[in-house]
């Protein structure tokens, strides 16, 4: 399989969410399992069927989490010398000419995209047409609703 690209932040959150899953949730529902046991009869048992579902989804959460920790490659882009180019992990001041509007961005990997946090995927349009951009240079994103014109205003590393 190959590398997946993270950030170093987007890799201490997936870590956060295993530590969280294997040392809260998981002993929680198997403590809730436990007690529906202990009610009796096990098919007519919701809580005993909510729970064994429950650890299900939990198992399946952590052993996706560490899939993707496995193959990922982390960047840490503070370290990383661009020189001042659209890179992965920066993030980015644009001027958008159809809305006269400023966005701020960041390109992060495919899991850790959130727009309404200016987080975008690596993968999204915009992303792919601002990489290997510098300050000044404008950038054209072909949508639905037409292209739209992008001028860099600004690129930090952070």
């Amino acid at each position: 399989m190959k590398k997946v690209p993270l950030t170093l932040r987007g890799a201490e959150m997936l870590r956060e969410e295993l530590n969280q899953l294997k040392n809260v949730a998981r002993p929680k529902v198997i403590q809730a399992i436990a007690e529906a046991r202990a009610h009796g009869d096990l098919k007519e048992n919701a809580e005993y069927h909510a729970a064994r579902e429950q650890q299900g989804f939990i198992e399946g959460r952590i052993k996706e989490i560490e899939s993707k920790l496995s193959h990922a490659q982390i960047i840490d882009v503070k370290r990383l010398d661009a020189g001042g180019k659209v890179i992965f992990g920066a993030t980015i001041d644009v001027y958008e000419e159809e809305s006269d509007e400023e966005h701020s961005f960041q390109i992060v990997g495919d899991d850790e995209a959130d727009i309404k946090q200016g987080l975008i995927s690596v993968s999204s349009p915009i992303a792919r047409a601002l990489i290997g951009k510098s300050k000044g240079d404008e950038a054209v994103v072909d949508t639905p609703k037409g292209a739209r014109h992008l001028e860099i205003l600004e690129v930090r590393y952070e």
